[in-house]
């Protein structure tokens, strides 16, 4: 599969639903790819500089809810990381749009039972904990850019 931003989607489990980034403009699932709407407008080195500087801005408020830092972020998309959350009602909701390609990574605590999960684009961080299973998410922190 032919991508924008070169990520190696082989082992994607996605991979069957995503209609590919470079066929598609940038918009594999529907919505957009914060690193192909970057590629397309300034180039791989210019997305590397954002990249570098949002991974900055992450560990920065990872240390602020002492959180190990991050070592990178990956193009992850929406599906993977929208989690519900728990809202005072008692109901849950989720924040993210799943046609959206973000940043993200997970921090593992595997002898904790438990993961703190970041995702981002030009316009938000997201901190939160979860299982290892992806269940009992908490929002930790929500920060705009």
């Amino acid at each position: 599969m032919n991508t924008i931003c070169g990520a190696k989607c082989d082992g994607c489990q996605f991979r069957d639903s995503c209609r590919g980034c470079a066929a598609t403009g940038g918009r594999p699932f529907g919505g957009t790819c914060v690193a192909a709407e970057y590629i397309k407008t300034g180039g791989k080195e210019q997305y590397a500089e954002f990249k570098r500087k949002l991974l900055a801005e992450v560990n920065s408020l990872l240390k602020a809810n002492g959180i190990p830092e991050a070592d990178a972020l990956y193009e992850l998309p929406g599906a993977f990381v929208n989690l519900p959350y728990p809202i005072p009602s008692g109901e849950t909701v989720k924040f993210l749009d799943d046609t959206k390609v973000y940043l993200g990574c997970q921090i593992a605590f595997a002898d904790m039972g438990a993961c703190y999960g970041v995702v981002a684009d030009t316009g938000f961080i997201l901190v939160c904990s979860y299982s290892v299973n992806g269940s009992e998410a908490e929002l930790v922190a929500y920060q705009k850019r």
